[in-house]
């Protein structure tokens, strides 16, 4: 494996929780797990790492891993906008959430009547909003969770979001996405796409540093 250090690498990790009230919130099954376990393999290469992560029961161990811990799509990409200069390497392995409450109930919504409709306003988009800014000695890296139209969806993200690598999960694979401690990834460039077996997600994380690594070296 290549050595990284020297090198400062941006990590995204975990879910978002976008709050409706002060006791319930929207958000998805990400534990996290692949993002922390990227994180570890990063640091051993010897890359100082600055890990923005959701809300999670994960803690990152490494003297070289610095956590930013942030709750809703708006904190992480306010403190990805700040950190984002810093950094040669941009992972965004976090599963953020699309969408948020337009407005948040100051207190616990009460149980009424039958139907309770809650209007979504869109995030921002955090890997599309910095891939705007990217220098060209800068790698961005995506993550796509897809359940249809795998490769065609995930090259439509590679190009949108001015990402260099993307990597690839279908939930239509067994063990791979959230809530396994195994995954299952394809990582594809403009012209290349290349396919690993299912492994164990810190396997995965070292196949995927491994990649980062030669791409950093070219």
């Amino acid at each position: 494996m290549h050595s990284l250090k020297g090198k400062t690498v941006l990590l995204t990790a975990g879910p978002t929780q976008e709050a409706i009230d002060p006791v319930r919130f929207i958000s998805n099954h990400s534990s996290g797990k692949m993002g922390y376990a990227l994180a570890e393999c990063l640091a051993e290469a010897g890359a100082v790492v600055l890990l923005v992560a959701g809300p999670t029961a994960l803690q990152a161990q490494h003297s070289n891993i610095t956590t930013f811990p942030v709750v809703s799509a708006e904190q992480m990409y306010w403190q990805c906008r700040q950190l984002a200069v810093r950094a040669n390497v941009w992972i965004f392995a976090a599963a953020i959430a699309d969408y948020r409450p337009k407005v948040m109930a100051d207190k616990k919504i009460k149980k009424k009547s039958a139907i309770l409709t809650i209007e979504l306003v869109k995030n921002v988009d955090i890997a599309a909003s910095l891939g705007k800014f990217k220098k060209p000695e800068q790698l961005s890296v995506g993550f796509a969770l897809e359940t249809d139209q795998e490769i065609k969806n995930a090259q439509a993200k590679l190009q949108k979001k001015n990402f260099d690598l993307i990597i690839l999960n279908s939930l239509n694979d067994s063990g791979a996405g959230f809530r396994h401690d195994t995954n299952k990834i394809s990582i594809l460039e403009k012209d290349k796409i290349t396919t690993f077996a299912l492994k164990p997600k810190q396997e995965v994380a070292r196949d995927i540093v491994r990649y980062i690594g030669e791409k950093v070296h070219v």
